[in-house]
């Protein structure tokens, strides 16, 4: 049993979607669960959509969600012939909910709409593949990743999902050789869709690979493998070789975008190893990632953009250290904020934010309550690991550091553009 994962790109266009059937017809007589993600810049598309249906815009939400559907319906007639009529399901769920007026959180309407994108995608790369000679079987997810209902960071119920998995998907695997499903999304037990984080299809890949006992995943990209920086960011980036699961889970904590940050824990529990290939060149060697240690790894260069940085201040002077650290953890943990990057100095607080604005805001506003609070945004978190003091010189030319953190191994620098 084998499980891959198909991004966005991979499935973003008719051309690449029959490359996915080439992909699959060198791995005939096996069993393979794949995952496949929302076609390449659907997500985006629908984020579009939510913020308009959110902000009272419902005519403006209907016709961005209208050019989502032409984009599929052009790629679905260019495969198969003619629109595939099982999207127009999915097409009404959507238009009915943009005809109403949202009364719960935009996180709540974001999970309930963005999840589409991925039914989309995986229905025409399933029916494409029956027509194309590649049998297999079309499986929607929510019916299996039970998760809670943490909007927009879900959290999968393990040993529910487990016995689904058990019941509903192993025995596809007796008339099928490939079950295709979708990756990011799950449901609630009050079947409200769900969405796991952003480039959450890595995540779901690994869940599956667990509870399936696969002997491997693969993740096809658009480049040979895991690169030590963000090509399309740093024109020197190098792929590598091999890594194991502890870098990645760096990797992933600093924000590098190839893995997933819950990926890895999934597989190392079972000794799974992860396989990075390009899809454009399937036969390239790509990444391996195992739990052997590895020597002589180049600097991994991770870049966070739209970073704010909030300054909480204790009021009385009173150290942070008592009591004032925790009261802001606490306002951070209800509502489900993550810092990227903290510091403490002597009466002040400094945190890292990705900037959502609607939680950035509410943080501040709550911790005016005990702090005096001040935000700087437009910022952007660098990430080093095994640097030197010549590639630290060099990425930061230009910036002014607003905070630096530092230990032998990897450096955190916060950047400001200059003035």
């Amino acid at each position: 049993m084998k499980v891959f994962k198909f991004g966005g790109a991979s499935v973003s266009t008719a051309e690449r979607i029959r490359n996915v059937g080439k992909i699959l017809r060198q791995y005939r007589g096996e069993k393979i669960l794949v995952v496949v993600s929302a076609m390449g810049k659907t997500t985006n598309a629908l984020e579009k959509v939510v913020t308009a249906f959110y902000e009272g815009k419902k005519d403006e939400a209907l016709d961005l969600f209208s050019a989502v559907k032409e984009s599929h319906n052009e790629v679905s007639a260019q495969l198969l012939g003619q629109p595939l009529s099982q999207l127009t399901d999915f097409y009404t769920e959507i238009e009915w909910l943009l005809h109403d007026r949202p009364v719960q959180s935009f996180d709540y309407y974001y999970d309930q709409i963005v999840c589409v994108g991925e039914l989309l995608s995986s229905s025409i790369v399933s029916h494409y593949l029956t027509t194309a000679g590649v049998k297999n079987d079309w499986l929607d997810v929510r019916d299996i990743f039970r998760t809670d209902d943490n909007f927009r960071d879900a959290r999968i119920d393990w040993t529910i999902t487990a016995q689904k998995v058990k019941e509903q998907v192993e025995p596809l695997f007796s008339g099928f050789n490939i079950v295709l499903t979708q990756g990011f999304i799950g449901a609630t037990d009050e079947n409200e869709s769900t969405t796991l984080g952003r480039e959450g299809s890595d995540y779901s890949a690994a869940v599956f690979a667990n509870l399936l006992n696969a002997e491997s995943q693969t993740i096809w990209k658009d480049v040979q493998g895991v690169m030590n920086a963000d090509p399309k960011i740093y024109s020197e980036a190098q792929w590598i070789r091999e890594l194991n699961y502890r870098e990645v889970i760096e990797m992933a904590f600093y924000g590098a975008q190839v893995i997933h940050p819950k990926t890895i824990k999934p597989l190392q529990n079972k000794g799974i190893p992860l396989y990075v290939k390009s899809f454009l060149h399937p036969d390239e060697e790509g990444t391996c990632i195992h739990s052997r240690q590895v020597a002589n790894l180049p600097p991994i260069i991770v870049y966070k953009a739209d970073q704010v940085l909030a300054q909480l201040t204790a009021k009385d002077f009173s150290f942070v250290s008592e009591g004032l650290t925790a009261e802001a953890y606490r306002i951070l943990t209800d509502l489900k904020l993550k810092p990227n990057l903290t510091q403490n100095a002597a009466i002040s607080l400094l945190c890292v934010l990705d900037d959502r604005s609607d939680k950035v805001e509410a943080f501040a506003l709550k911790a005016s309550e005990k702090f005096e609070v001040s935000v700087m945004k437009n910022l952007t978190l660098l990430t080093i690991r095994h640097y030197t003091k010549e590639l630290v010189e060099k990425l930061t030319a230009g910036f002014e550091i607003v905070l630096q953190q530092q230990t032998p191994e990897t450096v955190q620098m916060l950047l400001a553009t200059k003035a």
